[in-house]
């Protein structure tokens, strides 16, 4: 039995190895291709002959970009968005989950039908925006970052994170004279870093790359996001080559939307490492229980 049980561990060791190794193939080939595309000219862009090694290698759309003051203007907005609206959507979000994590709470259940509600429903683009208007929320922050404030998929993972925390705890707390606020800012969120840090990602990443509100909500080129400063150039480039333009135009043109990609990419990955030691840990433990 000893043998046979290693054997078969074995196996599916070597299994695993197989198939995540062509996950990891299937991940990173497009990422590689996008990267050595934003570094190749056109001409090597359009014979379709780059494939993982950039092909006439130039940084001419990426000096392009990087020369335009609106461009460093739009990244620090985005810088300031995803920042501010994160601190407020986890602030928010904790809260919530915490207060739905008690059982004897009166109102409970309804709590959690407004919340679910929201999942499946909404007012429409055309209420939304009359709404955001009609509260003078236009061309602010406010608009990218009210309306955002709260995903019900992470208030759920919060809360049965909260739920699966010792009752004892808050219980021998509030024994020793220590209020709600006390206990969840000295008791619960220092016990909580796990799914804090899985929090702050999807949020930090959901407020990043989006676009839409800001290009909905407003009409100042000097108050949009970074998103929305690369989409106008790359509707500006495919403009371009549709009626013609100069041969550093047509280099622009041709792998904008991979240099696009990359500047949008990079600050993501380079703050996963950071806190990807709790992501997996905070999803899990923040997991609904069967």
């Amino acid at each position: 039995m000893t043998v046979d049980r290693t054997r078969g561990y074995r196996l599916f060791q070597g299994l695993n190895a197989v198939i995540l190794t062509g996950v990891v193939i299937v991940t990173l080939y497009p990422v590689i291709n996008i990267i050595a595309r934003s570094l190749s000219d056109e001409n090597a862009i359009r014979s379709g002959s780059v494939n993982l090694i950039p092909r006439g290698f130039t940084f001419q759309t990426y000096q392009y970009v990087a020369s335009d003051p609106t461009f460093w203007i739009n990244y620090r907005n985005t810088v300031v968005y995803t920042v501010v609206a994160t601190l407020i959507a986890i602030i928010l979000t904790t809260c919530y989950a915490y207060v739905l994590s008690k059982p004897k709470l009166k109102g409970r259940k309804a709590l959690i039908w407004v919340a679910v509600f929201t999942m499946f429903f909404s007012g429409g683009l055309i209420p939304n925006y009359i709404l955001i208007s009609s509260l003078g929320l236009k061309d602010s922050i406010w608009a990218i970052v009210l309306p955002n404030a709260i995903s019900v998929f992470n208030l759920l993972v919060m809360k049965a994170f909260f739920e699966g925390l010792p009752a004892e705890l808050e219980e021998a707390a509030a024994i020793d004279g220590m209020n709600t606020y006390g206990i969840l800012l000295r008791i619960v969120l220092p016990l909580s870093k796990a799914v804090l840090a899985a929090m702050v990602l999807f949020y930090a990443v959901a407020f990043w790359n989006s676009w839409f509100s800001a290009f909905l909500y407003m009409t100042q080129s000097d108050l949009f996001p970074v998103t929305v400063y690369l989409r106008n150039l790359i509707a500006g480039a495919t403009s371009a080559t549709s009626v013609g333009a100069d041969a550093t135009n047509m280099t622009v043109a041709a792998n904008i939307k991979s240099v696009t990609i990359v500047l949008t990419l990079l600050p993501i990955v380079l703050i996963y490492p950071f806190v990807q030691r709790f992501f997996v840990s905070g999803v899990t433990l923040g997991a609904v229980k069967g």
